[in-house]
């Protein structure tokens, strides 16, 4: 059974449609990353999957026990976001929130479970710094960690390595593919199309209309897949 079924999804701002006929669906232990040139639809289709925004047309539909608020969202950052005066203990934390409800604090086995997700990081060490004292890289896996905090369903990570070096690129990349190897789903988007290929069971790529959704193994004898496995993977 699907965790997430999406058919004929149109997608826009104030009624203006920039991405349409979108239809795919994602099971649990998949691994899809979602690929398309800049204002083909990608953010707009994240913010429809946490519900952030409605679809102009068609439907969104969660089952197999997943729920809107059991899906760990990795964002992009802003410069504001990655200046954040708290702890990495607090910001991995805060992933906890939708478990507490109004609670003002949080409870033991939260504690443990942040525990958990900053040792599965290789964070436990930081785990009294400053946020903002950290590497792009350290920051990411803090966010990771916080998203784990949230679920251990499916993670919507939106492009989780951009602006980090090649090494620690590579080490993300890692740790996303050993989550997805212990059964969490990953939905990944992402403009490094080599990546999507060397590490996704499925590829989605969007333009103003849908140009692939399927296997990896398929994607890459599609004219598009097959371009840029030609290029040796360059990012869109």
């Amino acid at each position: 059974m699907a965790q997430l079924v999406c058919r004929d999804l149109a997608l826009g701002y104030d009624g203006k449609t920039v991405a349409e006929h979108i239809s795919f669906e994602v099971s649990k232990g998949n691994y899809l990353c979602i690929v398309g040139e800049n204002g083909s639809g990608k953010s707009t289709l994240v913010k429809t999957l946490l519900h952030l925004k409605r679809p102009l047309s068609g439907s969104l539909e969660f089952g197999d026990g997943l729920a809107q608020n059991k899906i760990g969202y990795l964002p992009q950052q802003t410069i504001v976001q990655r200046d954040f005066p708290a702890s990495v203990r607090e910001v991995v934390l805060s992933g906890c929130l939708n478990r507490g409800g109004f609670r003002p604090f949080y409870n033991k086995a939260e504690k443990a479970l942040a525990a958990e997700a900053m040792e599965k990081m290789g964070i436990t060490a930081l785990a009294g710094r400053c946020y903002r004292e950290l590497s792009g890289g350290q920051q990411q896996r803090v966010l990771l960690a916080r998203a784990l905090c949230a679920t251990r369903e499916l993670l919507l990570l939106d492009e989780p390595v951009a602006g980090l070096d090649p090494k620690v690129t590579k080490e993300m990349y890692e740790l996303i593919k050993q989550l997805n190897q212990e059964g969490i789903t990953i939905i990944m988007v992402s403009h490094d199309v080599g990546a999507a290929i060397r590490y996704a069971s499925h590829i989605l790529h969007v333009s103003r209309e849908p140009l692939f959704f399927g296997t990896t193994e398929e994607y890459v004898k599609t004219p598009a897949g097959a371009a840029f496995a030609a290029l040796g993977g360059e990012q869109l």
